[in-house]
């Protein structure tokens, strides 16, 4: 037997047959062992002399009680004597308590469940590689671009960043609201005919960003809803803001959960929210891909304006629809006085590491007390950003250039065909499959099974990524969602995976 130091040995002398065992060189030699002798009176029955040696370890050390033998003898200069009681003492090791300040953590930050959906996934993902490393991997889960991006777009970032180099062409802060060309490229390209100009347009560096902006903008007093399932970021900064109360059963309260789920058509009922402020509605939806019709937005639009509530549209796939569903709010009548809408550039030009969107806040958009929600968002995006990078921003240009889009719109149907690909597979092999038609995210129902458990299966049988659908709210609970980006063998070698797993 081995015990685990700091260790402390007191051995207790008395008249017996026993002798005490010295350590073994090895052990004396240790840095960390000190040993002591003091004699002491003991009265038990008649007077005898005790004697107590303290073996001490100040650091963690294997000490091995074999080595303590009856033939041995004290080399300390100790007179052979018995050993009459050896008693071992535990010492816990001396904790160092760090310093802290008094400044409080936000409370608000404790309410967050765990940690943020992807990197959780990328934790777990990280973990199976430690005990497989010869695994051979393919993340079909967080999604994020892989193809590269056209070089009529970087050639115009390369170009601007090496003007960047003269006299002539450098540039310093740019305006907040993103550069004039961009906005009014943006406002062409997406809005034509919809009655926003450039001037209701601010650049960024992405919808995520906005969105947390956004919650800034209204502060901690307002309920939010959001679609269930529906992207983590909204409900996460949410809380963040302090908007909502504790988590419980799934769900944090004061919020809305709109559920969207096959018996719907993944469209809310909207009856059945009460008195949300703000309302975050994706379409097509992460993660369930599905696309909102003319008339279900129509429907949203005025249940806002019979509520007085804003919506906030995230349209960072629009250009993934091939239907007839609106690829922007502001198709639907009245949606200027009640709506803000976010998109981006990442999905469709591969900005995910570029980082550049856009938000749009007409200027008909009202607070309750007549002010322009415009201009306080104006004044959140000059306090908290410097505006997006000016060489990302000669890339949106050339985005929306008609080489631009047209390379973009060819990116995109690599990652249709992608997603048709990976839908076939699981109609084959029995599932019910949704998604897909209008964006590249397929979901997938595994009825009765918990998501993370299936996400687990397909991890370490298949070596596939996905993503759990519960890491989307409670009603995403029994499906995962399938990203389509990836290059097409990997895509085409996971669906074989993925056939051979549940055949």
């Amino acid at each position: 037997m081995k015990i685990w130091a700091p260790l402390r040995l007191v051995l207790n002398w008395a008249d017996s047959n026993w002798n005490f065992a010295t350590l073994s060189p090895s052990q004396r030699r240790l840095p960390s062992l000190s040993l002591s002798r003091s004699r002491r009176r003991v009265r038990h029955g008649p007077t005898m002399n005790a004697s107590t040696i303290s073996v001490s370890l100040n650091r963690p050390q294997f000490v091995d009680p074999t080595r303590f033998t009856s033939s041995s003898k004290l080399k300390s200069g100790t007179s052979r004597r018995s050993l009459r009681i050896c008693k071992c003492v535990s010492s816990p090791p001396t904790e160092q308590i760090a310093y802290t300040t008094k400044v409080s953590r936000n409370a608000n930050m404790a309410k967050l469940q765990a940690g943020y959906l992807f990197p959780e996934i990328a934790r777990r993902r990280a973990a199976h590689l430690l005990k497989n490393p010869d695994a051979q991997v393919i993340s079909l889960g967080i999604g994020d671009t892989t193809e590269p991006i056209p070089d009529v777009i970087t050639n115009a970032m390369a170009e601007r960043a090496r003007t960047l180099s003269t006299v002539e062409g450098y540039s310093g802060y740019g305006a907040e609201q993103g550069e004039k060309k961009l906005r009014s490229a943006i406002a062409s390209a997406y809005y034509k005919d919809l009655g926003i100009d450039e001037s209701d347009i601010f650049v960024s560096d992405g919808a995520k960003c906005d969105i947390s902006r956004l919650q800034v903008l209204f502060g901690s007093n307002v309920k939010i809803a959001v679609q269930d399932p529906s992207y983590p970021a909204y409900v996460d900064s949410s809380v963040i803001m302090g908007q909502t109360g504790l988590y419980e059963n799934q769900r944090y309260s004061n919020i809305e959960y709109m559920r969207c789920d096959p018996q719907n058509g993944f469209f809310p009922d909207l009856s059945l929210i009460s008195n949300a402020d703000v309302i975050f509605f994706c379409s097509p939806n992460n993660p369930t891909g599905s696309a909102a019709t003319r008339e279900q937005l129509t429907q949203l639009v005025q249940y806002a304006k019979k509520t007085g509530s804003i919506i906030v549209y995230d349209s960072a796939y629009a250009m993934y629809i091939s239907d007839d569903c609106p690829r922007s709010i502001f198709e639907i009548d009245g949606a200027k006085e009640v709506a803000i809408e976010t998109s981006s550039f990442s999905k469709y030009a591969g900005f995910t590491g570029v980082r550049l969107g856009w938000t749009v806040v007409p200027k008909e958009l009202l607070f309750s007390d007549g002010f322009p929600v415009a201009k306080d968002f104006n004044r959140i995006v000059c306090t908290c950003f410097n505006g997006a990078s000016n060489i990302a921003q000669a890339g949106g240009l050339a985005c929306l250039s008609p080489e631009g889009l047209k390379a973009m719109q060819n990116t995109i149907n690599f990652y249709k065909e992608n997603t048709q690909i990976i839908m076939d597979t699981f109609t084959k092999l029995g599932f019910d499959v949704y998604g897909g038609k209008n964006a590249p995210y397929v979901w997938v129902h595994f009825p009765g099974r918990s998501s993370w458990d299936v996400f687990a299966e397909i991890l370490e049988k298949a070596n596939v990524v996905t993503t759990p659908g519960s890491g989307f709210g409670p009603g995403g609970e029994g499906f995962v969602r399938v990203s389509a980006f990836g290059h097409r063998e990997n895509v085409l070698e996971a669906s074989r995976r993925l056939s051979q797993l549940y055949k």
